[in-house]
């Protein structure tokens, strides 16, 4: 039996059986994990409600042939308890758990970088220093640079011309006159500014905003990130926006 320990973020659970679950889980070291967790619905199991969504959890698992086992779990930080007092920030959480699964494709691949901005998302939520919908933008800008596909924020995407016109998704950005698609959308120079800023952690200047430009950043951030992952995100349909 092949013992390992990793610390790492519960990404989603479902239903083994009458008893287990499977646990999907971003690692720190080990990439992402399924494994069995037995027992975990009984009322008298000792680490069920350690292994959560939300839950930064210490784990100790070994080797199994199709899906390691968890042996032990000890809770590093509950996440879930502070977001789900607070419907903004838990479905906000919801769609970086959702997103950070989707962007870590295989199994017992590294990624670190993942692991830390998913960490440093949901405490920035459940510290409750910054409007929820800012930090899931900066959360998806950021995971989305981490993968490759950080958008043109200032020159065109495809002829680095600096006198930027509109945003094309597939074209990666901002786009110039003579280079802009059709579909292409035309958005304000703040809302360009605010993206920036969420995607440098640019508080001072993301916190400033106004309503507008973070609702227009909001659907264009959406956008993006959803033709790149080629997918919805199906937690977004539940998190709101802030009042124009």
């Amino acid at each position: 039996m092949s013992l390992y320990r990793d610390e790492g973020v519960v990404l989603r659970t479902q239903k083994l059986g009458e008893a287990d679950r499977i646990v999907t889980v971003l690692a720190k070291r080990t990439g992402k994990i399924r494994a069995v967790a037995k027992g975990v619905r009984r009322t008298t199991s000792r680490f069920g409600a350690r292994l959560e969504p939300f839950t930064h959890v210490d784990l100790q698992l070994h080797t199994g042939r199709t899906l390691d086992v968890v042996t032990q779990a000890e809770t590093l930080r509950p996440y879930g308890e502070t977001l789900a007092a607070d419907y903004p920030r838990y479905t906000a959480g919801s769609a970086m758990l959702e997103t950070a699964d989707r962007l870590t494709h295989g199994e017992k691949e590294p990624a670190l970088r993942q692991f830390l901005l998913l960490v440093g998302g949901l405490r920035t939520l459940a510290d409750g220093s910054h409007e929820p919908r800012l930090v899931l933008d900066a959360y998806f800008l950021r995971s989305l640079a981490v993968a490759g596909y950080a958008p043109a924020l200032e020159a065109c995407a495809k002829c680095q011309a600096p006198a930027v016109r509109a945003f094309a998704i597939v074209a990666g950005g901002v786009v110039c006159g003579a280079c802009r698609p059709s579909g292409a959308t035309v958005p304000a120079g703040e809302t360009i500014g605010l993206m920036t800023a969420l995607l440098r952690g640019d508080w001072a200047t993301a916190d400033a905003s106004e309503s507008r430009h973070r609702n227009e950043c909001s659907g264009l951030v959406a956008a993006y990130l959803q033709w790149h992952l080629e997918h919805g995100i199906r937690s977004l349909r539940h998190v709101e926006r802030e009042p124009a």
